[in-house]
């Protein structure tokens, strides 16, 4: 179809990436880590005319989570997330919330499970499995239109830290290889934290691969 959009809001003490996708032509708009403020995401949206159709986490850290709350409310849709990640979503010193002093939890309306494939208003995508930056981190795949919002999975020439609960180093680089690399090299990835890469790129220049 190759007909997906992808705008980015940059919000919070982190600098975290939120992204809205939609399709050419469509006002429903999927929003992937709310990291803050969802007042201010659901009315810049709605400002440009779109309507938030879901809000999907990539995992559970506070710097994702903090604006879910409150777009949730504003919109009224589901929030989805990896099965693996519960723990992380609804415990605040897991997803560090509390330590960093604004204790949140969510949970999550549908938890996925690896590989499973859905369609919201004509979106489709896949969610992959890629534990290691959390237990329950992952990604969404649009195949058609070549795209991957990694969160903090992957990075432009780096991945993400593993020295937070639930981390693992090793099982980061294992998902990376097994899970990501093998996608096309020109599927464009749009990560939780910088800016846009390529999977070409990343087997290039990622001294972690």
């Amino acid at each position: 179809m190759a007909d997906l959009k992808i705008g980015r809001i940059m919000l919070g003490i982190c600098q975290t990436n939120c992204y809205f996708v939609y399709r050419e032509g469509s006002s429903q708009a999927l929003v992937f880590d709310p990291a803050d403020k969802g007042d201010y995401i659901y009315n810049g949206l709605k400002e440009k005319g779109f309507t938030v159709a879901a809000i999907l986490l990539t995992h559970g850290h506070f710097d994702h989570i903090w604006g879910v709350e409150a777009l949730k409310e504003l919109s009224g849709v589901k929030v989805y997330a990896y099965e693996e990640e519960r723990e992380v979503c609804e415990n605040a010193s897991v997803n560090v919330s509390k330590g960093a002093g604004r204790p949140c939890i969510v949970q999550a309306d549908t938890y996925l499970k690896d590989g499973e494939e859905r369609t919201i208003e004509g979106i489709s995508f896949k969610l992959l499995a890629t534990p290691g930056h959390t237990k329950g981190s992952c990604c969404y795949y649009f195949e058609d239109d070549k795209i991957l919002i990694s969160g903090d999975t992957l990075f432009q020439e780096s991945v993400g830290r593993t020295d937070l609960p639930t981390g693992s180093m090793s099982t980061l680089v294992r998902s990376v290889k097994g899970k990501l690399m093998p996608l096309p090299e020109d599927v464009r990835v749009y990560p939780g934290h910088g800016e846009a890469t390529t999977i070409g790129y990343e087997k290039q220049y990622n001294p972690f691969i």
